[in-house]
């Protein structure tokens, strides 16, 4: 039997390509106080900016990885749907297992597009923390490598304030870890939406010219 390739209804009702960028967000103990408020501050902006753009919301789908202590996930959506969580921070940091789990789901979205018929963009992975992993990461480093050399995913390394910026390196390829000035969430997640809706406004598979990074910390 053939699959209808708007089988899903969400296809049938939005048929828009789309572009899934995946949050994978840092939220062990060492993240409690200003900074955790400061990136659930960030988020809000992040989804009051998207919901703005008439085009991205239609065409930007949202998923989230957060690890601190355990590794969960918010399963992906687009951004006319999409509802940030408040965020607490807590325990370890098992980045490797997030953002295995980060590319699992990226994959599988990738599969879902293809059986429906929905053309989309390079997915986005977009990791933030302020340490380093607590687990076994050198598998996902190389996961995550091995995926944006075979032009599956952007990766985006963001290091907060006492992140390993030597580790967070090994998780692309393509593009050098960039460290947040101060905890500049709310103007790291408006270049994300600005970015994104540039993307959204582009055709699958072209170049895009992204805006230029004020949240950058200046070289000592």
């Amino acid at each position: 039997m053939t699959q209808n390739p708007l089988e899903k209804i969400e296809f049938v009702e939005n048929p828009e390509p789309r572009c899934a960028v995946a949050l994978v967000l840092d939220v062990s103990g060492s993240m409690d106080g200003q900074p955790i408020s400061e990136l659930n501050a960030g988020l809000l902006e992040f989804d009051k900016a998207l919901k703005a753009d008439p085009l991205a919301s239609l065409r930007v789908e949202v998923g989230m990885i957060t690890f601190g202590g355990a590794v969960t996930q918010i399963d992906f959506v687009t951004a006319d749907q999409f509802h940030p969580p408040m965020l607490k921070a807590n325990g370890d940091t098992p980045m490797g297992q997030a953002v295995q789990q980060a590319l699992a789901m990226l994959r599988d979205r990738k599969n879902t597009y293809k059986s429906n018929g929905i053309d989309y963009y390079r997915p986005w992975l977009f990791l933030i923390t302020d340490g380093a992993p607590t687990d076994v990461w050198e598998a996902a480093a190389e996961q995550a490598r091995q995926e944006e050399d075979r032009k599956g995913v952007s990766v985006y390394a963001i290091g907060v304030e006492g992140a390993d910026m030597q580790t967070l390196a090994l998780f692309s390829t393509k593009r050098q870890p960039l460290k947040l000035k101060g905890l500049t969430f709310r103007e790291l997640f408006q270049w994300l939406s600005k970015s994104l809706g540039a993307v959204a406004l582009s055709n699958p598979g072209e170049q895009v010219p992204l805006p230029t990074v004020g949240w950058l910390q200046a070289e000592p």
